[in-house]
């Protein structure tokens, strides 16, 4: 019989103390009959299935009973049960979508082998980093011994010919060791190896899904790029993304022995494994005994050039690990939020129903059954809020993939990540339980005659007190929040109104990328050049057309370093320019302001002297007197040929909005040998309509395809944009950031606006008895009136004045986007403060006039 008393436990407490006496005589008689072998074995089994099912039954009656009555409570009142729901909603939906991005981003691991290990190598110092050359490449494979491989790959684009229309590829180039590197088996097929001599290919699984459909059977394959057919030797896997999501297909890279000459000649990118029980810093050590012997042994090339060693996750830019960092401190702001007034809310709930959970005490009712009616209705208040949440965080985790960089290899959408559902869910439902529980415990504890006694004037100081807290964390919360909207506002506003260095209006642009070695000799180039932009700025509404190496903010690279006349060439930032390669009509087609001189024309060609156009800041960097001093006739030396400066052009902000650029130098097209610097072959069309873009590109660009196949019926087309929308992709992210803190600011403000009011409706009916005998000894409307008021209005002071000290400290922290805007900017911090007064007072206004409208004769005869 212990046993089985103490199988009862299973049962509910109320249910068991009512009926213990009763089950256990029964049990003692029906098990009274057993005997025979293993007695005592029969009659455990006989407590097990006679408390078990039983137990389970009378639980799932009292849920059923408990939910029926919590729904019924709550719709007697939907405004709570809304307002708790919404409240749950969005404390678990920001931050479940929000924390899932960040995790997806900063923490969960890359779908790649022990990948943790794998880091990516540059050369370079503190200041800066660059690609690395063969040359060094070639000696650090040979020199560390951190490292368990070590493979190169560069970026390479390739016209795909022969299957269908032309198309561009987005491809890369790598070495043997890279894949391998990685620990991702192909799909079907095999990788590339050393034994493989260059014409072999291995697809990406969307591409060979497109173009192939997904035939299994392509292995074998040949493939047509840039005309060199190529033999298709296996498929990678459907989320193999390396080095980026946009990278179609891979290739082998075959270095040359001349490309181990020129130790200047910067383009691979490395990726290594490092060997286990190897850290970074021992690794970082090691490159840089290893770098100051090749600075010694070529201290021409390598002076002043160390080795960078970065994880894959650190190849993160600072401004976008801000963002992200900017929206979790906002998606918290709104958890404590969301918690803050879910405390509120219950709080409240709790002393409305004080005398009826003091009632039902009285009647019989243990504190066990009053808490599990409170539990129940918590969990579903949860429940559904939750379900609310997490279907928002669905329908928002497209909006938020715009801030997964596109520079990592992974994915561009994640998934929701359910330990931060199970963090967010967790930490709502604890608030839940502490505040919603409170009044069932303290009912249980106390004999009911207080609350029963004392009607509505049983407020509960304390409480009180708790509450007014809490708002007071939701005005500073949603002050913080105002307090870096507002900066970044205004850091985006003082972006765009950078000028660019151009007119971006009614500019299309497409490229067609020549491929090698097809057009290999400049008369080639030139001949397609000219056939195309004679024809193009023949259509109709088209006023001027240019090709150029690479756009603004789309082409970011392309630095060169400079000399004069005796000088030796040293790379580094002091004689540094951004180089393009251009056709006539270049400046005119983008709107960029000729100060001085001329065009390059079209009979700048290689039998005739090398010209350069400059702009302004190359001329201000080298004669400080300008415009006093005329830079034309200067002659210096770039691009393995001196040239004659015969234009000056205003500078254009080649690196984008937020970084300042290199000052930038353009050549002649035909100024280039066969064959050299084939990196900075124009391949970037723009083309100026009259017509705004929105209207005429529609209708320009089949023109401009057919122009394109008729000059050469292989060459495709590809990433076709207007200037503007290049424009607006520098600020997107910013832009997309912003809309989510806007939205998470305006959720907080009102959230504290609900709590304002709710603290302040609860007080006046609380007071009720007060507020009358004050108007019953003579107090006027307004000052009833203004009573109510100042306590809100005080609440809402702590507040603002806690969150703009927090919101101060939090925006000195990510002073890297604030774009020369001052973390302490009075503006922001003012409109904020402002803000938060006006829905203060929005929120105090209803139960001041309730207040003020008070009857005192009701109010005492009520009680």
């Amino acid at each position: 019989m212990r046993f089985y008393r103490a199988l009862l436990r299973l049962y509910p407490a109320f249910f068991r103390v009512e009926y213990r006496d009763e089950l256990c005589y029964a049990f003692a008689e029906r098990t009274g009959e057993i005997s025979g072998p293993l007695v005592s074995l029969k009659i455990l089994l006989a407590a097990l299935a006679d408390v078990i099912p039983n137990a389970l039954a009378v639980h799932w009656d009292v849920l059923w009973q408990d939910l029926r009555y919590s729904a019924r409570a709550l719709r007697r009142t939907p405004g709570f049960a809304l307002t708790a729901v919404l409240v749950v909603a969005l404390g678990v939906g920001a931050n479940t979508a929000v924390f899932s991005v960040a995790d997806f981003v900063f923490v969960r691991p890359l779908p790649y082998a022990d990948s943790d290990r794998l880091v990516k190598l540059w050369q370079g110092n503190e200041v800066g980093r660059n690609e690395v050359s063969p040359a060094n490449y070639r000696d650090w494979k040979a020199m560390t011994s951190s490292f368990s491989g070590m493979g190169a790959y560069c970026f390479h684009a390739a016209n795909l010919v022969g299957a269908g229309d032309p198309r561009r590829l987005e491809t890369v180039q790598a070495t043997p060791e890279v894949l391998p590197l990685l620990g991702v088996s192909p799909l079907i097929g095999r990788v590339f190896t050393a034994r493989d001599a260059g014409q072999v290919v291995l697809l990406s699984y969307g591409f060979w899904q497109s173009q192939f459909g997904g035939d299994r059977n392509v292995i074998g394959t040949t493939v047509r790029l840039d005309g060199v057919p190529h033999t298709v030797i296996g498929v990678m896997p459907a989320l193999f993304q390396f080095p980026n999501r946009s990278i179609e297909a891979w290739m082998p890279l075959v270095l040359r022995e001349d490309n181990f000459e020129d130790r200047s000649d910067t383009f691979l990118e490395v990726l290594a494994r490092l060997r286990p029980g190897v850290s970074i810093e021992q690794t970082r050590r090691e490159l840089a005994v290893v770098s100051a012997r090749l600075e010694r042994q070529y201290p021409k090339d390598n002076e002043g050039i160390g080795a960078l060693v970065l994880g894959l996750r650190d190849e993160l830019s600072e401004r976008a690990r801000l963002l992200l960092i900017a929206l979790c401190g906002a998606a918290l702001c709104i958890l404590l939020l969301a918690c803050a007034n879910l405390a509120s809310l219950f709080l409240a709930r709790g002393a409305y129903r004080e005398r009826e959970l003091a009632v039902r005490s009285a009647l019989g009712a243990g504190g066990d059954r009053l808490v599990r009616q409170l539990v129940t209705e918590t969990l579903g208040i949860a429940f559904i809020g939750g379900v609310v949440g997490v279907a928002a965080a669905v329908a928002g985790m497209p909006l938020l993939a715009r801030l997964v960089p596109s520079t990592l290899p992974i994915a561009e959408q994640a998934s929701l990540d359910l330990r931060v559902l199970a963090f967010a869910a967790g930490f709502v439902l604890l608030t839940g339980f502490v505040f919603g529980l409170a009044p069932a415990l303290r009912a249980g504890r106390s004999s009911g005659l207080d609350a029963l006694r004392g009607g509505t004037r049983t407020a509960g100081g304390r409480t009180q007190r708790l509450r007014a807290m809490l708002v007071v964390v939701e005005v500073a919360a949603s002050v913080v929040l105002l307090i870096l909207s507002g900066l970044l506002i205004r850091a985006v506003w003082r972006i765009q109104a950078v000028d660019p260095g151009f007119v971006a209006d009614n500019v299309l642009t497409l490229r067609t990328t020549l491929p090698l070695p097809k057009y290999d000799a400049v008369v080639q180039r030139a001949q397609f050049y000219e056939r195309i932009l004679e024809d193009v700025r023949a259509l109709p509404g088209v006023q001027s057309a240019a090709y150029v190496t690479g756009l603004p903010m789309s082409h970011r690279g392309g630095i060169w370093p400079v000399s004069f006349t005796g000088e030796e060439v040293l790379v580094d930032d002091s004689n540094s320019v951004s180089l393009r390669y251009l056709t006539p009509g270049y400046f005119a087609t983008l709107g960029i302001p000729l100060r001085r001189g001329r065009d390059v024309a079209a009979t700048d060609s290689r039998d005739q002297p090398f010209v350069a156009v400059v702009s302004e800041s190359f001329v201000k960097r080298y004669w400080p007197n300008w415009p006093n001093e005329d830079p034309l006739g200067k002659r210096f030396r770039l691009a393995f040929a001196e040239r004659t400066i015969v234009g000056v052009v205003g500078d254009v902000r080649v690196r984008g909005l937020e970084r300042p650029s290199e000052p930038q130098i353009y050549l002649p097209y035909q100024q280039v040998d066969d064959g050299a610097i084939i990196g900075y072959i124009p391949k970037d069309l723009v083309v100026r309509t009259a017509a705004p873009m929105e209207e005429g590109a529609g209708g320009l660009l089949p023109g401009i395809r057919e122009i394109v196949k008729a000059a050469d019926p292989e060459q495709p087309i590809s990433d076709v944009r207007t200037m503007a929308e290049i424009v607006a992709e520098e600020t997107a992210p910013r832009v997309t950031q912003l809309r989510l803190l806007g939205a998470l600011s305006a959720i907080a403000l009102l959230i504290a606006g609900l709590g304002i009011h709710g603290l302040l409706t609860f007080t006046v009916s609380k007071r009720a008895q007060e507020l009358g005998v004050r108007r019953a000894l003579g107090a006027q409307t307004r000052e009833i009136f203004g009573l109510v008021l100042r306590e809100g209005l005080a609440l809402a002071l702590a507040g603002a004045v806690i969150g703009v000290a927090v919101g101060y400290a939090a925006a000195r922290g990510m002073g890297a986007l604030l774009f020369g805007v001052r973390p302490e900017d009075p503006l922001t911090i003012i409109a904020a403060a402002v803000l938060c007064f006006v829905t203060a007072v929005a929120g105090c206004l209803r139960p001041a006039m309730q207040a003020a409208r008070v009857d005192p004769l009701s109010v005492l005869r009520t009680e």
